[in-house]
């Protein structure tokens, strides 16, 4: 009986065709009876032929999209991406054709929390700044950098989802003001963290530091604009660390170019990776990172074993724990491939007992 296949997306390997992100998980899905694992060629897009070869796809970057199944045999049941995003996925398209789609909030969820705080503490100390001045002979001026304390400040949180909730439990010991602004969540809901949830206009003009913990959705793109970057304080200092174009780029640079805010700290950005020669990159008052901060060993092996834990609830006929297109489990096909991976599943393992 043939083997589950499993593949993996090219942009898991480095040049030397070795996993670049380290350790991920692999030998767990490696040993695992009647699985083998492959890693698939480089393209920007998942073509057919790509996904009528696989019963699951551990994926990075690539895109998903109606072509990905046209004329695709209907063998995949789960593609697992590495992260919380997943807008270069068409979710519908997956849906249709009774595929699963998992993300890995839990492996990302305190990792990302800490690279957000990692900002946070960089910005309100200066930290580059004090940087430059070591590097290029300047201490006797270490008197003139003004730096922030965060004990009473107001800590902002545009979202208040997954990793939004454990920023607030990270910053306690600050004793910092918690608000958020986010529409889906009630106020019950944060009782325990101390967060009051305000409108995005109070928040921004209140908080001295505004983090944006929100994924990109056709409501979210340009949420923070030039209206919204005004109403926010000369010293207040904006994070973001969750998709680049849920801030208007050109009118965060207007604004720390002319000191209209004092600073930012971006992981994230419009077109990734930023261009050479984007006005941004002249920039004193920001801090930059190329959308890997919170890129730790823990955060990446993290993430690795719960993508490969959801691929292995779907190969053997079980409904993984954070399906992003829940209604796809009610559809007559997908009920009908796990039942079938259930089976297939079993039959491997009575198989390898004879």
């Amino acid at each position: 009986m043939e083997t589950f296949r499993v593949g993996f997306t090219h942009d898991f390997l480095n040049a030397s065709g070795q996993v670049a992100m380290g350790d991920i998980g692999l030998q767990t899905l490696i040993d695992t009876p009647g699985v083998s694992v492959e890693f698939l060629a480089d393209l920007p897009e998942i073509s057919a032929e790509q996904a009528g070869q696989y019963d699951a796809i551990i994926s990075g970057g690539p895109r998903y999209t109606r072509r990905t199944f046209e004329g695709a045999n209907p063998r995949l049941s789960v593609v697992a991406r590495l992260g919380v995003g997943y807008e270069m996925v068409d979710v519908g398209a997956l849906t249709e054709h009774d595929v699963i789609l998992t993300i890995t909030p839990d492996g990302v969820r305190r990792p990302m929390a800490g690279a957000i705080v990692t900002l946070l503490l960089a910005l309100a100390h200066e930290l580059l700044v004090k940087d430059r001045l070591v590097r290029h002979g300047r201490w006797q001026e270490r008197s003139n950098v003004r730096t922030t304390g965060l004990t009473g400040r107001i800590f902002g949180s545009v979202g208040l989802g997954n990793i939004g909730c454990e920023v607030f439990r990270l910053i306690k010991p600050f004793e910092m003001v918690h608000l958020a602004a986010d529409p889906f969540v009630k106020p019950g809901d944060v009782v325990e963290l101390g967060v009051e949830l305000v409108s995005l206009e109070t928040l921004l003009r209140r908080s001295d530091f505004v983090s944006l913990h929100c994924p990109l959705t056709p409501e979210t793109r340009g949420l923070i604009g030039e209206r919204e970057i005004s109403w926010m304080k000369p010293s207040a200092y904006i994070i973001n660390a969750s998709r680049g174009p849920v801030v208007d780029q050109g009118a965060l640079y207007r604004a720390l170019r002319d000191h209209k805010i004092r600073g930012a700290g971006l992981d994230v950005f419009e077109k990734e990776p930023i261009s050479e020669d984007d006005p941004l990159l002249g920039l004193d008052n920001l801090i930059l990172s190329p959308h890997n901060l919170c890129h730790t060993d823990q955060c990446i092996l993290g993430m690795g074993t719960s993508a490969i834990e959801s691929v292995l609830s779907g190969l053997s006929g079980e409904a993984p724990t954070f399906v992003v297109n829940r209604r796809v489990l009610e559809r007559p096909g997908m009920r009908a491939k796990l039942e079938a991976n259930r089976a297939r599943w079993q039959a491997l393992r009575r198989q390898r007992r004879a």
